[in-house]
Parts: structure tokens; C-alpha cells; sequence
């Protein structure tokens, strides 16, 4: 069973639609994950911009190759102090939604946000406040993501509300629909504390919510400056072995979707996954 290996889109060179979709085919990916301001920087896609139309030519293009958008990104501070932006990031996440099917695709995936969009990192998004406004937010997508048969997949991460496993399956708990689905990152969830028994900490997740996983992002990570460093796939510590052996086991054909890796590691870096896939 082969590996069915993608990327995100504006991890390529920034190109005009064909040559994109030319160049993503002539590396051997099956998948993108798209987001469409970071892909396509020409094209208007404020609130408002999407159509049917617009969303089919973009769509045919890929579908001639044999790709499958898998993810339609739309990233949004769903916890955004401003209520008046976050309320405009919700009505575009909504958009997303209601043409997701036009584009050939029946997930939009977006992380959950920062309580501090000036900085990376802050603990302030551990505390229960954020969480419960990540919770109003995600249910309020899903009411819309149920009326048209799309799947909202958010994706946690160390310097996010939903910053460890246990954190998204109470996510999942309190908003208990099958239109909430799981875009899962093993290294976002890496940190100097677990690092070291990293294993146990994909176990986990995987028996938390493994069921509601819809794709995987695949990245790598270091130990930097005493900091976890993400880098290309196939150059850093992450152990695959345990995530590909669930994935032949209980997820044939999960969407594999390279994250921050770009040239020159592509190529390497789709051998290191097939291989590990292959002799795990």
C-alpha cells in the first residue's frame, strides 16, 4: 500500500494556478493542503470573493492532475481580542464553508488562535477563559459546516489553547459532531518536557482521539537554544514509526500532508516518509 503524500500549496514557489499545479504533479503529490491568500497572492480572496465559479476553475485545475485538495486552509484568530476582527475571521472561515464543496473538497482546517495576536508564544492561552472561547468559536463553524456537509478540522499546537491531547479531546467533548474533525501534527505537540518520551505522547493522542483524525501534517523538529526548532521532514528527532504503524493498521490512505518543508528538501523528504511507511 503506498504512501498517499501531499503538501501545503504555499510551501511550493509562489506560481501562477497551472504552474503550481504542474509542478506539485511533477513531484509525485497526490495532495495539497490550500490555502488560498498564502497560494495565491494575486487573487482577491477577501470576505465576499468566493464563488462557485471561482472556486470550480480552481479546483479543475488540480482535479485534471490527479490532486486532491484535501484542506482548504483558511487560518483565523478564532480568539481574537478584537471582537470586531474576530468576528470578520469567523464570517470567512464561514465562506470557506459554504464552497468548500465547489473546490473538490470537504475540509477547512484552521488552527485556534492566540489571545495575543502580537506574539508567538504566551501561557495566556493555557488558561480556561481562551478555551472556552475556542469552544463558542469552533461550535459556531460547525453549526455552519453540518448545514453543508463539510468537516471543520482544527489543528492544535504548543502555543495554542489546544496546546496538548487532552486539550483537543475536551475540545471534542464539548462539541460533540461529526462535522468536528482533527488535523493532527505530532511535532506541535512536542515540547522540552516530553520530548524525550515522545512515543508515549503520539500513543496517546492517537487513543484520545485517533478516530476523528481526518490528516496528518508531517514536519520535524529539533532541540535548539533550549527550544523546539521545527524543521523539514527527515531532519529532526520525530519518531514516524509509531504513527505509520497506526496508520497501516487503522487509516489506509490518510492524507499526508508535508509541512514546512520546501525546496531543496521535498524530494528527500518524500523518501524518508515512504521509506519509514514502507519498512515500519
Amino acid at each position: 500500500m503506498s504512501l498517499n503524500i501531499g503538501i501545503r500549496a504555499h510551501d511550493m514557489a509562489n506560481l501562477p494556478l497551472e504552474e503550481l499545479v504542474n509542478e506539485i504533479s511533477r513531484k509525485g503529490l497526490s495532495a495539497v493542503q490550500l490555502a488560498l491568500g498564502k497560494s495565491f497572492k494575486e487573487l482577491d480572496t477577501s470576505i465576499g470573493s468566493l464563488s462557485p465559479g471561482f472556486a470550480h476553475h480552481i479546483g479543475s485545475a488540480f482535479k485534471q492532475k490527479g490532486i486532491q485538495i484535501a484542506i482548504l486552509g483558511c487560518y483565523i484568530n478564532m480568539i481574537h481580542p478584537d471582537h470586531h476582527v474576530r468576528r470578520k475571521e469567523l464570517i470567512r472561515f464561514k465562506e470557506h464553508i459554504r464552497f468548500a464543496r465547489d473546490f473538490g473538497c470537504s475540509v477547512v482546517g484552521t488552527e485556534t488562535g492566540n489571545v495575543n495576536p502580537d506574539i508567538v508564544y504566551t501561557e495566556d492561552n493555557f488558561k480556561e477563559q481562551p478555551f472556552f472561547e475556542v469552544v463558542e468559536s469552533v461550535k459556531e463553524l460547525v453549526e455552519e459546516a453540518e448545514k453543508f456537509g463539510v468537516f471543520v478540522g482544527i489543528e492544535g499546537g504548543i502555543n495554542h489553547p489546544i496546546h496538548t491531547p487532552q486539550r483537543m479531546k475536551r475540545l471534542l467533548d464539548e462539541i460533540p459532531s461529526n462535522h468536528l474533525q482533527v488535523i493532527y501534527d505530532p511535532a506541535n505537540f512536542m515540547s522540552l518536557d516530553n520530548y524525550q518520551h515522545q512515543e508515549e505522547v503520539i500513543q496517546e493522542a492517537i487513543e484520545l482521539f485517533g478516530d476523528k483524525i481526518i490528516a496528518l501534517h508531517a514536519k520535524d523538529f529539533i532541540i535548539e537554544d533550549n527550544w523546539i526548532k521545527m524543521v523539514p521532514v527527515g531532519q529532526g528527532m520525530l519518531n514516524y514509526d509509531v504513527i505509520f504503524k497506526w496508520i497501516k493498521q487503522k487509516k489506509p490512505f490518510l492524507n499526508i500532508l508535508m509541512e514546512g518543508t520546501s525546496e531543496p528538501s521535498i524530494k528527500d523528504s518524500m523518501t524518508y516518509l515512504k521509506e519509514k511507511y514502507d519498512n515500519v
